[in-house]
């Protein structure tokens, strides 16, 4: 499972640790990634990802996974993320297409 948020692309940075002597030893920046269940009012299902905190609190402002994905074009998502950009354009023109009961 690599260490990168679905949504925004986020990963692993490095740097050194610098001690009081000033000697540098090689480290690693973690992204702070979550497990997310997402509600898919389009798709009428939870979706899971992997999504960094700052990419959670991203998506509820934009009003949900479907309005995020729509307002947002997909040169600034990521492979996963333009799939389930399609899946969602896809249900919402089915949604469309089938009469009013």
């Amino acid at each position: 499972m690599s260490r990168r948020c679905e949504i925004t692309g986020k990963g692993v940075l490095t740097g050194n640790n610098v001690s009081h002597a000033n000697n540098k030893t090689r480290r690693r920046f973690l992204p702070n990634l979550q497990d997310t269940s997402l509600l898919s009012d389009i798709l009428g299902v939870a979706i899971r990802m992997r999504l960094s905190t700052r990419a959670i609190r991203t998506v509820e402002q934009k009003g949900g996974i479907d309005t995020y994905l729509l307002n947002t074009a997909d040169g600034r998502l990521s492979p996963e993320a333009k799939a389930l950009k399609r899946r969602v354009l896809r249900a919402q023109a089915k949604r469309a297409a089938s009469p009013a009961v």
